[in-house]
């Protein structure tokens, strides 16, 4: 018997995505599926409460609640009806964010999960399902058991023509792979090891027998080694250390010998079996197992050794730039891209020739500040900017952005980890700077006397992860907050009070931005967990009042198949339009005013696929500049919209944070912060 929160419980209604009367239907119908009445009435009613429970990728804290009585009551069903529950249950517990386990509930949830992997693991090896959907059941079993390939559930692509994204364990950088997957008659690689014999589970697994199932001759010759490989992790009840290769052979296998029919399933398998293989990361150049790469955070990753690195495929940039060309000749030949280095002050080639000069900005404090994870411009007129950084150490910095050297000694006193910063332009002239840290206090400075204006105050779980500022029509500025909870709050910077909030519908938050319709108002851009986009007017009091806020097309996102990361605001012929971006590198441009398309955008890229980095600028009567790249990434698009113009930077250091300071590009990275002239080549 599972712990389980009563159903009378008070403290249902404290939790999100579920009332305890839809949890009380649902059990009603699955006892009636049980005793052999009612049909499959329950589907529908699953089917709604898991929407709830988990919104595009978002779990809400109600499915641990439920989950426990509802896996108690569908493992009382027969197996081979319960196939798309367990499937749905391995999307729910690999899902992008899954807040922690409320107190109290932890017991009961991680017995639900042990639970459902037995019943899940009896239905793989009962209900006789298509390739597609056995594939799927056999990872969300694997995630059930707390092994990490489960997440591989999200990216399986459909395997007839699909291709692969790979991101680098060791740079961050993704690797694209098009027209990857294939079904070769023979293994076009060698098995992956056996796994560590003493990395088993516990007696009493349900995977004892699945090993009993996986013939040799499943696949047919020249398999038989990766059926070995299958049948021994099975033996071993997928342990969590287990390498993924391991693993991904065991999946393959089992859509080999259960999937249906046979003749299509055993294709798919072969297909499924490539994942077994390795990549060649074109940025740092190391060899990976392909498994390590279709994972956000591989457990103990190790690249292969340089000598068993196999030709990487010839790879041009989607954009066709000669930097693109110049990488794909590199490919082919086994040597480096060019990369950068350091001389003086000067950026210089592998071969020696200067490309740009470089300000590398001062720290004249041992240890202060690493790693920069947020930076702000604070514009002076008639003045050069200054620059204010965070990151780890919990001070902020401020440089001079024409030479690099500190104006002032680090400013302590922030107490907990920077992760957000923005510029507050004030109606009097003066300028502060906000800093949100990450464990959600904030702090607001004055960047001429290197002051806190107040102590830092709040405390908000999930950190204070982006901010900026807002100009309302009244006059004032307001700093605008957001956190991953979905919180958005517009604060008074001096006097601190929370004066309004925006996001009703509580959407978990990566990145915000001040997009300026007319003088002295602006509009909020947002982007959530999920890829969608957010627009809010904070000129009105109800934050469900749309105001003068249109979203952007949402059949022009749809079409264009665009999951947006981060927002920016780019000032583009005497008006600022918004920009989007997604992970893949992909850019489009929206009228804030009409929320249509502006332009053709900017095509994805391998080599700026990633958690994005953007912004924006516009200088000495140049051409606007948009600058792209990925967090920890090595390099960076600078795209001019107007004449859809392309050039690339490679950095040698890993990029946190980007901004713009009028012709400069700012780069915090993770040893500190330097500066690039935009107009440079």
């Amino acid at each position: 018997m599972i712990a389980k929160l009563p159903l009378e419980s008070p403290l249902w209604r404290d939790l999100d995505g579920v009332g305890v009367e839809e949890i009380r239907v649902l059990l009603r119908q699955l006892a009636d599926a049980a005793d052999g009445e009612g049909g499959d009435a329950w589907r529908d009613t699953w089917t709604d409460l898991s929407g709830g429970l988990m919104d595009d990728g978002v779990v809400a804290d109600g499915a641990y609640a439920a989950l426990p009585h509802l896996v108690e009551a569908a493992a009382a069903l027969p197996p081979g009806r319960t196939v798309d529950f367990w499937v749905d249950l391995g999307f729910i517990v690999t899902a992008d964010y899954r807040p922690p386990v409320p107190a109290g509930l932890e017991a009961g949830f991680a017995a639900a999960l042990r639970l459902a992997e037995r019943a899940a693991v009896r239905s793989l090896l009962t209900a006789g399902t298509s390739g597609q959907v056995c594939a799927q059941l056999a990872l969300s079993c694997v995630a059930l058991a707390g092994h990490p390939m489960g997440e591989v559930l999200w990216q399986l692509p459909d395997l007839r023509d699909g291709g692969l994204l790979l991101s680098c364990p060791a740079c961050g950088s993704d690797t694209e792979m098009p027209d990857f997957f294939a079904a070769p008659a023979h293994p076009p690689h060698e098995a992956p090891l056996l796994p560590d014999p003493s990395r088993v589970r516990q007696a009493g697994h349900p995977w004892g027998e699945a090993a009993g199932v996986l013939r040799e001759d499943a696949l047919g010759e020249g398999w038989e080694t990766f059926l070995r490989v299958a049948r021994a992790v099975a033996l071993g009840g997928v342990s969590p250390g287990t390498p993924g290769q391991a693993v991904l052979c065991l999946v393959a296998g089992i859509v080999a010998v259960r999937g249906v029919p046979q003749p299509t399933a055993g294709e798919l398998a072969r297909r499924l079996m490539s994942l077994t293989g390795h990549f060649r990361c074109w940025d740092c150049e190391r060899t990976w197992p392909i498994a390590d790469g279709l994972t956000e955070t591989p457990d103990g990753a190790i690249p292969q050794h340089p000598a068993a690195q196999a030709p990487a495929p010839a790879r041009t940039d989607p954009d066709g730039s000669a930097d693109g060309a110049e990488s794909a000749a590199a490919w082919r030949t086994g040597l480096a891209a060019p990369r950068f280095g350091h001389e003086g002050n000067a950026r210089v080639a592998a071969d020696g020739t200067p490309r740009m000069p470089r300000t590398v900005f001062s720290d004249s404090v041992p240890g202060s500040p690493g790693s920069v994870d947020a930076l702000a411009v604070v514009a002076r007129p008639g003045r050069p900017p200054l620059v204010a950084g965070g990151g780890d150490t919990g001070v902020v910095c401020l440089w001079d952005v024409t030479d690099g050297w500190l104006v002032h000694d680090p400013l302590p006193g922030h107490p907990d980890a920077v992760r957000s910063m923005a510029a507050l332009p004030l109606p009097d002239g003066r300028v502060l700077v906000a800093s949100g840290g990450d464990s959600g206090t904030i702090a607001v400075w004055d960047p001429l006397t290197g002051r806190p204006v107040r102590e830092p105050a709040g405390d908000w779980p999930g950190g204070v992860t982006a901010m900026c500022a807002a100009a309302v029509p009244d006059g004032r500025t307001l700093l605008v907050t957001g956190t991953p909870r979905g919180v958005v709050r517009m604060w008074e910077p001096e006097g601190g009070e929370c004066v309004g909030h925006l996001n009703p519908y509580g959407s978990p938050v990566r990145s915000l931005t001040a997009v300026p319709i007319s003088v002295g108002h602006t509009l909020i851009a947002a982007s959530d967990t999920a890829g969608r986009v957010h627009m809010w007017d904070p000129a009105v009091e109800d934050p469900w009042d749309q105001g003068a806020a249109v979203r952007p097309s949402q059949r022009a996102l749809a079409d264009a198949d665009h999951r947006v990361a981060a927002v920016a605001a780019v000032p583009l012929a005497g008006r600022t339009v918004l920009a989007t971006v997604d992970q893949l590198g992909t850019v489009m441009l929206w009228d804030p005013v009409t929320g249509a398309p502006v332009g053709d955008g900017l095509p994805r890229s391998t080599g700026t696929a990633g958690p994005p980095l953007v912004t924006a600028t516009t200088s000495r009567g140049g051409p606007t500049v948009l600058v792209v790249g990925a967090r920890h990434g090595h390099r960076l698009r600078v795209w001019e919209p107007e004449t859809g113009a392309v050039r690339h930077i490679v950095l040698d250091v890993s990029p946190t944070c980007l901004a713009a300071a009028g012709a400069d590009l700012i780069v915090g990275h993770d040893r500190g912060v330097l500066g690039l002239p935009l107009g440079g080549r």
